[in-house]
């Protein structure tokens, strides 16, 4: 199994990235609010509780992944550092110990193009951040970073198109596309 681990700040195109991505090549998607989304039915959000939960169900699902070869679980999620370190190594340890592979990209680009894409439609529907104010609270507040690996693959979405953004992710790691 491959898990490519998407990250970035919010609004710099991961989850549009992963979509064109797997329009090129087979896989699965584990968007960053699949577990989250499963939180909120139980906890509000950032209750206690809710960020314990999230963390387990994407392990699990990675787990579950590598354990049934899944061939390729792309995977979107917003790191941060020094917060998300720990986890991020649970993540590795789950890849490793079942013989997979991660690969890591980080998505990003300027600070002006994430705030004109916060407002988009598609943002309200999916129950992510869609506030210029609350964007740039979490921008300054949180290292929205590279994860610490320098295999890390550093793509700007605000320099090409999702799909010419994908193309270069397939050829980066040679995913297999099907003839």
């Amino acid at each position: 199994m491959k898990l490519l681990f998407l990250h970035g700040s919010p609004a710099v195109g991961k989850l549009t990235v992963a979509k064109a991505l797997l329009r090129i090549v087979p896989g699965r998607l584990m968007d960053n609010h699949a577990a989250i989304d499963l939180a909120l039915t139980i906890f509000d959000f950032g209750a206690p509780g809710f960020w314990e939960l999230v963390h387990d169900v994407r392990c699990s699902a990675f787990n579950a992944a590598a354990e049934h070869r899944v061939p390729l679980l792309v995977t979107t999620f917003c790191y941060a550092e020094p917060e998300d370190r720990v986890q991020f190594g649970q993540f590795e340890v789950i890849v490793q110990r079942r013989g997979a592979k991660l690969l890591p990209v980080f998505l990003h680009c300027s600070r002006e193009e994430a705030l004109r894409r916060v407002g988009n439609p598609d943002r309200v529907a999916r129950r992510k951040i869609i506030s210029g104010e609350h964007l740039i609270r979490d921008l300054d507040r949180y290292d929205l970073t590279t994860v610490p690996r320098p295999d890390c693959l550093k793509l700007d979405t605000g320099v090409n198109p999702a799909e010419v953004t994908a193309r270069k992710i397939v050829e980066h790691f040679g995913l297999n596309i099907p003839a």
